[in-house]
């Protein structure tokens, strides 16, 4: 063997064992060192401050929360919109509601999502919307948040605000669309995300439907609902609005909706009217 022959083998090699360590070792070895890092105090006072009821938790979970917002933060790109210019405290308080959603979850959650878009207040999208003849025209929505399935989240600031002044009235728009990315791990936007076992979706379909028509016949007679009747638009709106309730109106959920509160607190994996009580405001 030539020594260029050789060099040239030599280079192969390391290129491929770069591609090993990239693809097997790295992602888990990189894990661990944002999980090492110290979770700054800058971020730990935003927490506290947006999120009253943290103080609440057990020690294990406020350590499994940190982590979870150090690698939110790492991995997603914040951009803001219209302006506005992204600050820590913008980025810690949404890391933070989101992260919310996927304490005790053993799956890789919000994968596909890259970017996080935040504007400064109410902000309007434009749809192409088809009538039932096929005709095309252009329609403008304000909107106060959007999911896509694009890998990205649209959030109205004064909205997030207005959301973590008030933990309790059962209205968040970043529960409400990190549901829905919660919702699309399946593939399909349809208020039916990942379920542990092939089991859970029978009780999860039973549950969903019965209450999800329970609201639609509600809205349509005018009965008071404890579930916004945004959720009667679709099974996924449901599913999202649901959430919000489950985290901002546990005890009341549960006293009022207990077999949609057991599948919400089956699906995330805790209890929030651990919390709810000792921190009522």
């Amino acid at each position: 063997m030539t020594t260029s022959s050789l060099i040239a083998l030599i280079a192969l090699l390391l290129i491929l064992l770069a591609v090993i360590f990239r693809v097997v070792f790295w992602p888990g070895y990189r894990l661990k060192l944002i999980h090492r890092s110290a979770f700054p105090d800058a971020w730990l006072k935003i927490v506290i401050r947006r999120l009253p009821f943290y103080s609440s938790f057990p020690e294990v979970m406020k350590f499994q929360l940190q982590n979870l917002i150090k690698v939110f933060l790492h991995d997603k790109q914040f951009i803001g919109c219209a302006g506005l210019e992204i600050t820590d405290d913008m980025r810690v308080t949404i890391a933070a509601q989101a992260c919310l959603l996927i304490l005790n979850r053993t799956t890789n959650p919000y994968a596909d999502l890259v970017s996080v878009l935040v504007y400064p207040s109410t902000f309007v999208a434009t749809r192409e919307v088809r009538d039932a003849l096929g005709l095309v025209s252009t329609s403008h929505i304000a909107l106060l948040g959007e999911s896509w399935s694009q890998g990205k989240v649209i959030l109205a600031w004064d909205n997030v605000e207005m959301g973590v002044r008030n933990l309790h009235d059962g209205h968040n728009v970043v529960l409400h669309e990190f549901a829905h990315q919660l919702d699309n791990e399946s593939g399909i936007h349809n208020g039916a995300p990942l379920l542990l076992t092939r089991g859970a979706y029978k009780s999860w379909a039973h549950v969903f439907s019965k209450e999800f028509e329970e609201l639609q016949s509600n809205v349509t007679s005018g009965k008071k609902n404890l579930i916004d009747q945004y959720g009667a638009t679709n099974p996924a709106e449901f599913f999202a609005v649901t959430t919000e309730t489950f985290f901002e109106r546990p005890e009341e959920m549960r006293k009022s909706h207990k077999e949609l509160f057991q599948e919400l607190a089956k699906f995330y994996g805790l209890d929030p009217t651990q919390w709810s009580r000792s921190n009522r405001g």
